[in-house]
Parts: structure tokens; C-alpha cells; sequence
């Protein structure tokens, strides 16, 4: 796992957030961003097969592995994609990266969506892994399926202090549940994997989760409706990795439909024999669409 990488601690502008993660291999920039309630190890299974044809970083995201986590602002404003997004850039800057293409998983892809549409001249490709667009799926959650499977959406989310409580004391469920049992196409996660997952959730974790699913309740949400009603979309070229048992999945349509509106050159589409953790459960696959697309030239996806 992540032979030849080097950890790193970069400052971010937020003098409150430093950012961790790993860097190795060589070629054109590639950034990795995990998900909930995961780190950067989540792409331990495909970072070193990248690595032999990118220069690889993986970051954690602030408030989940070994990221800073801040309090939460009271508007939630200091974790926002928006905010995460720019932790990201401002690392791939740091080591002198201007440009770069970017891959996402879960909330990780949804951070890479934001940077799509605020720093649209930076990135050059993007990979986003097992989501819908967020303001589309608080739409969604409805659906008696979709939301018992993402029910951690509305939990995370309540006041300030009430799902920290109910976690205290309660994480080895919590972990073991989220990523094998709870919820459409879990599972793939070896008893060592859910152990450091439920080592890195500390009470600071919890409280930096819930401001990230509070942010999404409120002014992710409102960021997202603001761009799609004045016509901006994600205008770089786009991979769409899903699982086929996933809660993604469940959508008419399908998931190239629902991003229609938000990203304009959707240059693949997939789905994967997969639950939620493509990663973890088919990473032979997930690495080989991977490395097609971001091998691709940029003009002949265009």
C-alpha cells in the first residue's frame, strides 16, 4: 500500500486546518478524495497502480482522518465543499500543481464537484464515484429506499450536539453498520479496515462528520441550487463510476440522466459490479477505469 509515497502536513489558509496525506509516483497531478466515514487509506487498493503513471496525492478530508478538525462555525461555513474544495487546491498548489485532474468518492467526489465550479480553470478531468448531485439527492431522499439508505443524511445533520451525543460511546456500532450493513451495496471492508476506521473516530470526528452533513443541509444546498438556476456546470470532462447495487443506482434514468444538468461533457459512464465502496469491493475494475480515462488526452474526450 502506497509504496514509495511520502506523508505530508500542509497549512491551509484556514489557520485553523492543516491537511494530511500522501504523495508518490509521477506524470501529470491526480488528486484522490475519500469519503464518509473514511480517509485517504480508502484508495489504498488503486493509489499504486496510479502512481506508476501519475503523480499521486491523497488527502484527508478536514475533519475525518487525521486532518485538522475544527468547531464547527455556527453557519457551518468552515465545512462546506466549498471550503474543502479550496484545502484541496491549495495543497495541489503547494506542490506546484495548477492544473490537475481529480477523482472523488462519496463526499469526496462531492468536494471534487464544487472544485469543478469554483476553480474551474484548475482541473482538468474528474472522476466522481458513487454520487448524485447533492442538492438532488436531499430532493430525493423521499424514497422509501433511498432514504432508509442514506438516513445517516438527515441524522448527521440535526442541531448541533444531539447526534454527537447518540454516537458517544457507540462508535464500534456505528462503524461496523455504516460500512458492511446499513444501507444498499455495503460491505467489501476486512475486520482490520473497520477497526483503524473506528480508531479514527474520536468525538472530534464525529462533531467535524456532522458539521460536514450540516453544511450540506444548508449551504452546500444553497451553492449548489444558485449555480444549476444560472445555468453553471461542471464544463471539464467528467467519468461517472458507479456500483450496480448501490443506492445510486436505484435512479430512473440512471446516473448520466441525473447529471445532465449539472455537468456538460459527461465523457463516461459506468457502472461497476459493485456496491457503494467500488475501491474496496471491486478494485481491479475501479482501477482500470481509472486509469483509461485520466490516460485519455483531454481533446479526445471533448
Amino acid at each position: 500500500m502506497f509504496e514509495g509515497f511520502e506523508a505530508f502536513q500542509i497549512q491551509t489558509s484556514d489557520p485553523e486546518v492543516q491537511i494530511t496525506g500522501k504523495r508518490g509516483g509521477s506524470g501529470s497531478p491526480l488528486l484522490l478524495i475519500h469519503g464518509n466515514p473514511l480517509s485517504h487509506m480508502s484508495w489504498a487498493g488503486v493509489a499504486d497502480a496510479l502512481a506508476e503513471h501519475f503523480t499521486v496525492v491523497v488527502v484527508d478530508i478536514r475533519g475525518y482522518g487525521h486532518s485538522s478538525k475544527p468547531k464547527g462555525l455556527p453557519d457551518h461555513s468552515n465545512y462546506t465543499f466549498r471550503r474543502m474544495a479550496q484545502d484541496h487546491v491549495e495543497v495541489m498548489n503547494h506542490f506546484g500543481f495548477r492544473q490537475f485532474s481529480v477523482a472523488g468518492h462519496d463526499r469526496g467526489a462531492r468536494v471534487a464537484h464544487r472544485m469543478c465550479l469554483d476553480h474551474e480553470a484548475a482541473i482538468t478531468k474528474a472522476a466522481f464515484l458513487d454520487i448524485l448531485p447533492t442538492e438532488f439527492v436531499w430532493r430525493e431522499l423521499g424514497d422509501l429506499d433511498i432514504g432508509l439508505s442514506l438516513y445517516h443524511w438527515s441524522f448527521l445533520s440535526q442541531p448541533l450536539g444531539f447526534p454527537e451525543a447518540l454516537l458517544k460511546n457507540n462508535e464500534p456500532l456505528y462503524i461496523r453498520s455504516k460500512l458492511m450493513s446499513q444501507g444498499l451495496g455495503k460491505g467489501g471492508f476486512t475486520e482490520e479496515q473497520i477497526q483503524y476506521y473506528t480508531e479514527l473516530c474520536t468525538p472530534e470526528n464525529i462533531h467535524g462528520v456532522c458539521e460536514d452533513y450540516r453544511a450540506s443541509a444548508t449551504l452546500d444546498i444553497q451553492f449548489d441550487r444558485e449555480d444549476r438556476l444560472a445555468g453553471k456546470k461542471v464544463t471539464c470532462p467528467v467519468m461517472l463510476l458507479w456500483g450496480q447495487s448501490s443506492h445510486t443506482a436505484r435512479h430512473e434514468g440512471g446516473p448520466a440522466k441525473i447529471w445532465a444538468p449539472y455537468a456538460s461533457n459527461i465523457a463516461h459512464a459506468e457502472a461497476l459490479p459493485c456496491g457503494h465502496y467500488p475501491m474496496q469491493q471491486a478494485p481491479e475494475q475501479t482501477q482500470e477505469a481509472m486509469l483509461a480515462f485520466f490516460r485519455e488526452p483531454r481533446n479526445s474526450l471533448s
